[in-house]
């Protein structure tokens, strides 16, 4: 039995996988172990140097390992090297074509809960200003967020393109993300005591979602399907959401009694009453048959 120790990365993973094929060391036979979970465990390690050539690999297999390698389940080395060796000198190429196997069901049941985890992040981040940088007038903007799994790195290119105009760090338990407006590296995770606390366009934030809030369109079971209440601690707009909830209903009759109020007329513009006299005018008849 090979013993291999790792850091909970993808890339550490593929690196000790590629010599392990490479020694033809088939999975009964390997012992993954998280380094970040387990340190100091094992005092000896075997180290798996290639020997040979390594077997090509689907790119669709890739792609879900650099997924599944995010997720918190321990299992998910030694299934990961299991699906490769069936895929490589196991012989079976389209292994990933077959839903029903269990081992490829449990890697795409993985996939989809980093996928979950991506979204939540995506939606829930909530920058806070902290500094503006007195060389390049850029502001310094600063996020806490509690993810389920270790996505930071597959969910930062989102806030790279989005807040490319900004600098800013994302800071979770499991690893940091920061982009100073060129380049984004990643840091070790942090304590919830090193985000910052609330700042003053937190209030902003809150007057915007109170004027935006539609309560005849409110869904409670929806909302907290789509925001559950574990992200509402760190989320600016927590506070108010029981109060709206709760005075939905009488806000839903107030818009009822109110009367509808008259339309404005149409602003004067010359290209919106060419396109009126245009929609106007009947259609020329159709030539006939």
């Amino acid at each position: 039995m090979r013993t291999v120790v790792i850091q909970p990365v993808f890339e550490d993973w593929r690196d000790r996988a590629r010599g392990l094929l490479a020694l033809r060391v088939p999975p009964e036979e390997v012992l993954w172990s998280d380094a970040a979970q387990e340190p100091g465990l094992f005092a000896e390690v075997e180290e798996a140097s290639p020997r040979g050539p390594v077997p090509k690999v689907p790119a669709a297999f890739l792609d879900m390992a650099r997924s599944v390698a995010a997720h918190n389940d321990a299992r998910r080395w030694g299934a990961l090297y299991s699906v490769l060796w069936r895929l490589t000198h196991g012989g079976e190429r389209h292994l990933l074509a077959v839903p029903t196997d269990p081992e490829v069901r449990q890697l795409q049941l993985w996939c989809k809960a980093i996928g979950r985890d991506i979204h939540k992040m995506h939606a829930f981040v909530r920058f806070r200003l902290v500094a503006t940088d007195e060389t390049t007038g850029r502001e310094q903007f600063v996020a806490w967020f509690e993810p389920e799994h270790r996505i930071v790195r597959l969910a930062a290119g989102f806030f790279e393109k989005r807040f490319a105009g900004m600098d800013w760090s994302i800071l979770t338990p499991h690893e940091c993300a920061h982009w100073d407006g060129s380049k984004l590296h990643f840091s070790p995770g942090v304590p919830r005591s090193a985000a910052p606390d609330e700042d003053a366009l937190d209030e902003l934030w809150r007057t915007y979602f109170r004027s935006i809030f539609n309560p005849a369109r409110l869904k409670v079971r929806a909302m907290q399907s789509e925001m559950p209440k574990k992200y509402w601690k760190n989320l600016p707009e927590a506070p108010l959401i029981a109060e709206l909830i709760s005075a939905s209903g009488g806000r839903v009759e107030e818009m009822l009694r109110t009367e509808a109020r008259p339309a404005k007329p149409a602003p004067k513009n010359a290209y919106l009453d060419s396109l009126r006299e245009m929609n106007d005018c009947e259609p020329p008849p159709l030539p006939p048959g």
